[in-house]
């Protein structure tokens, strides 16, 4: 086991670390901390929870102590993919910089934050700048900063950045700063677009892989409960099952889908749990503060896409469950990864139905490892159906009402409709034409409308053109007389006589 103390570290980031509870480092920080302090280029390997984040975060405020910021010129920029895993960097650095004797100064560019509190920041100038990739091209391109003066980049779960189409940002961004910089460049699995891309821009990099790309940590207890049916109903009764059963202190529930993050949310609300959800369609406040309550132990369930899968740096988390087995292999990998931190224990839990068949293949393949599988008594699975609201019973869409089936005449109606036609007493003889001929206009003269008199709009539109509803019906019963389309009415415009066009 390497100390702190023995990386190189000055006495202010050893104190500042210190303070944390740490003394000592993880192989990653270990091996990259020195290699980082001396400028060279990194690219680091290690999955996730192993302390990336302080592999880099410590060198660079060592580097950084001396020297100072420019007004729209940061001296270190740091890349991640999501606004949790950026916020949760900027956490650290001011965590660890808090100690040192000059002063250094950092913000945070995430989007779903007004852009003018930003920009303010980065006019009194930062050391530090913790970015998205999205939010960082777009201040440049508003002309609000500068990267020519970037000393230190830092690219952080790169192999993301690649599942979220982040690459060509990050292209981009390595053209617009300096040739001759520092770049720390970390990932927890090494794709061949990921290996391009360092070999394109890192120059002779040290390559430190702690583990083998994409392994789940020792300390993580995997289980895999198999459900005869893919019904969501189903899924949901397991999901209950296993957070009653086992001693739950917070648990990390993950799903596929962002609908599903939040229905998942709703059934745990629903039977009593302490449950709130978090992915990409919230706004940035109401995420930020879901993830604080539960970084505090106020909330008890985090239900999250994979949105969440990274940059959660929670020390103890006690569960994962996997609602939804990952499209993604690698995802997995970074999911149960939320908990077993910190050399802790954990349990992961997944559950798998028969529509998971080669999501769980890739899965186990990639992790070189089978879960215990293990059966919840007590419930017919099979029997267990996702009942839908009936559309004849509950609520109906407007374009659902009185819609007929295709090639049923309009006259069908419903049985208590067709009754109450029957038994109304016919008309006496006596009784005018039909309702709607009452009503109906007869269009006027031709030589009236052509006249030349003053005549309003509405009016011509009134003769030519019946009232609305009554063109075109079809006769709602045998005995109604009224005509369909025009009839024996002649619109105005055909009575007009012919005229020949004059010879050329």
């Amino acid at each position: 086991m390497t100390e702190f103390s023995e990386l190189g570290l000055s006495p202010a980031t050893l104190q500042a670390v210190a303070d944390t509870g740490y003394t000592t480092a993880t192989p990653i920080q270990a091996e990259a901390i020195p290699v980082a302090l001396a400028g060279r280029d990194v690219l680091g390997i290690a999955q996730t929870g192993t302390g990336k984040t302080a592999a880099f975060t410590l060198p660079m405020i060592d580097r950084l102590a001396a020297g100072r910021s420019k007004a729209r010129m940061p001296r270190a920029l740091v890349i991640a993919p999501t606004r949790e895993l950026a916020d949760q960097v900027s956490l650290s650095f001011e965590k660890y910089a808090k100690g040192q004797k000059t002063k250094l100064s950092w913000a945070l560019l995430i989007g779903g934050v007004s852009f003018s509190d930003q920009e303010l920041k980065l006019d009194r100038g930062v050391d530090v700048l913790i970015a998205t990739p999205g939010r960082l091209l777009d201040h440049f391109e508003r002309g609000k900063l500068l990267m020519t003066g970037v000393q230190i980049l830092v690219v952080d779960e790169a192999d993301r950045m690649l599942d979220m189409g982040f690459i060509p940002d990050i292209e981009r961004i390595f053209k617009l700063t300096p040739a001759k910089k520092q770049t720390l460049f970390f990932s927890a699995t090494m794709p061949p677009e990921i290996t391009r891309l360092t070999k394109q821009f890192l120059n002779d990099p040290v390559r430190i892989e702690a583990t083998r790309p994409a392994t789940t940590a020792d300390t993580i207890t995997q289980y895999v409960v198999r459900l005869p049916t893919s019904d969501p109903k189903a899924k949901r009764t397991a999901l209950r099952m296993l957070i009653g059963a086992d001693d739950v202190r917070n648990g990390i529930v993950f799903c596929n889908r962002k609908s599903e993050v939040d229905i998942v949310a709703k059934s745990l609300r629903t039977h009593g749990f302490d449950a709130a959800a978090i992915h990409g369609d919230l706004d940035q406040q109401t995420r930020m503060k879901t993830l604080e309550a539960f970084r505090k132990g106020e909330l008890k369930l985090l239900c999250a896409s994979d949105v969440a899968a990274r940059g959660l740096d929670v020390p103890d988390v006690s569960h994962v469950f996997n609602y939804d087995v990952p499209h993604h292999a690698d995802d997995y990998v970074h999911r149960i990864g939320r908990t077993g931190r910190a050399g802790r224990s954990g349990k992961a839990y997944m559950i798998v139905t028969p529509a998971d068949a080669k999501n769980i293949d890739k899965v186990l393949k990639l992790i070189g490892k089978d879960p215990e599988e293990i059966t919840l008594e007590g419930v017919d699975f099979a029997a267990i159906k996702d009942i839908r609201r009936d559309d004849n019973k509950g609520h109906r869409g407007r374009n659902d009402r009185d819609r007929k089936p295709r090639g049923e005449p309009r006259s069908s109606r419903p049985t208590a409709a067709i009754e109450a036609t029957s038994q109304a007493p016919e008309a006496p003889a006596e009784m005018p034409a039909p309702r709607r001929e009452e009503g109906r206009r007869r269009p006027a003269p031709r030589a009236d409308i052509d006249s030349g008199k003053p005549v309003a709009f509405a009016e011509k539109v009134s003769e030519i053109q019946p009232p609305r509803g009554v063109r075109g019906r079809r006769p709602e019963t045998d005995d109604e007389t009224s005509v369909i389309g025009f009839g024996s009415d002649l619109p105005a415009f055909l009575a007009r006589p012919a005229t020949r066009s004059a010879k050329k």
